[in-house]
């Protein structure tokens, strides 16, 4: 399971209407790939279908759907928001994330 913050609930449908997605029936898709200072990196994006051998998940009135290779990296994962000077965007707290780079964005098991 993948869950969602209120801020980065706030932030996703912002997001999605500036692009033309409807939270209420459009998707989160979130990934994992190769790359990053750690060696994996997460991969953040919006999507009308879901593939038949994705995993989809409903947190916070958020749809988010993940591949199956993905999944296994990411269970327990909450997707956060943070904004303003400091922010840095979205943030993953993955709890399966043995070292994460100074960004955030990559991490290694």
């Amino acid at each position: 399971m993948i869950k969602v913050s209120e801020t980065a609930k706030k932030k996703i449908a912002e997001l999605m209407a500036d692009d033309g997605f409807n939270v209420a029936q459009d998707f989160v898709r979130v990934g994992v790939k190769s790359g990053g200072c750690s060696g994996l990196s997460y991969d953040l994006k919006f999507d009308k279908n879901k593939a038949e051998e994705d995993k989809m998940f409903e947190d916070n009135e958020v749809k988010i759907i993940v591949d199956k290779k993905s999944f296994l990296y990411l269970i327990g994962t909450t997707l956060e928001y943070s904004g303003g000077l400091n922010g840095k965007g979205f943030v993953f707290n993955n709890p399966n994330a043995q070292r994460t780079c100074g960004c955030g964005e990559s991490f290694s098991l």
